[in-house]
């Protein structure tokens, strides 16, 4: 099973409509399972910007396609609007996976939370699915800090409720979006995979527009791919291992 991460799209003052064109023209020709949005998708949470977003990710030719919120999107009252524009389901069941979605945006808020309840949801829930089928959560907000990325005030502020839901529920994957950086962090089984911005000109750290590449299959350990946009195609942890801090 193949699946692209996009995130960050940000359509508006920083958005990039040749990047994002050449973006669908990759992607088309990957033919990808499902693609997950990582939250984003406006940089206003503003009734026309949602409508060019739902509109460009129209161009794309895939069955499945998981749209998250991001704190950007739940600006002025886009909250309102967002699961007008593009409703999501909690669980995607696929032969070879299961994505699980987790909203942590909240109204006119730059941090994260995920809550009580969506972590006791998910405690009972990943439970009833067997271990060696491979389970992937997608959300908006980092759940660990990146570097080259400032500070960490905008975070998941219940980071380490959820983050031991993850551990302890057998979680092989977590994407992220949101500091637009690409990253990516091993804990064992858990793998987290942050992604760059896909279409906008707000760079941290890495100053290129890219996106992920996800292939997973039955009882193997998803493999995340960085693909620089008009550019190669190369493991996310390449990036990590070959990383030098600006001097």
């Amino acid at each position: 099973m193949q699946i692209v991460q996009l995130s960050d799209i940000h359509i508006g003052g920083l958005f990039v409509q040749s990047v994002f064109d050449t973006v669908v023209e990759e992607v088309n020709k990957l033919k990808p399972d499902a693609i997950i949005v990582t939250g984003d998708l406006t940089d206003d949470g503003l009734m026309i910007q949602f409508e060019k977003s739902r509109k460009e990710l129209e161009r794309f030719d895939c069955p499945n396609m998981i749209v998250i919120a991001g704190n950007h999107d739940y600006r002025h009252t886009g909250y309102l609007l967002f699961k007008k524009f593009f409703p999501t389901k909690q669980i995607y069941e696929f032969d070879d996976a299961l994505i699980f979605t987790v909203g942590t945006a909240r109204p006119d808020r730059d941090e994260g939370e995920v809550g009580y309840r969506q972590n006791l949801w998910m405690e009972k829930t990943l439970s009833k699915y067997p271990e060696t089928k491979p389970k992937i959560v997608a959300m908006h907000h980092h759940l660990i800090g990146i570097p080259d990325t400032g500070t960490d005030k905008i975070i998941i502020l219940d980071a380490g409720d959820t983050l031991r839901t993850f551990l302890q529920s057998g979680v092989d994957l977590v994407l992220c979006g949101h500091k637009h950086r690409p990253w990516m962090w091993n804990l064992g089984r858990l793998a987290i995979a942050y992604a760059g911005t896909s279409s906008s000109i707000r760079f941290r750290g890495f100053f290129e527009n890219c996106y992920n590449i996800i292939e997973v299959g039955k009882e193997k350990k998803p493999r995340v791919d960085i693909k620089i946009v008009g550019k190669k195609r190369f493991p996310l942890s390449q990036l990590v291992e070959e990383y030098k801090p600006f001097s």
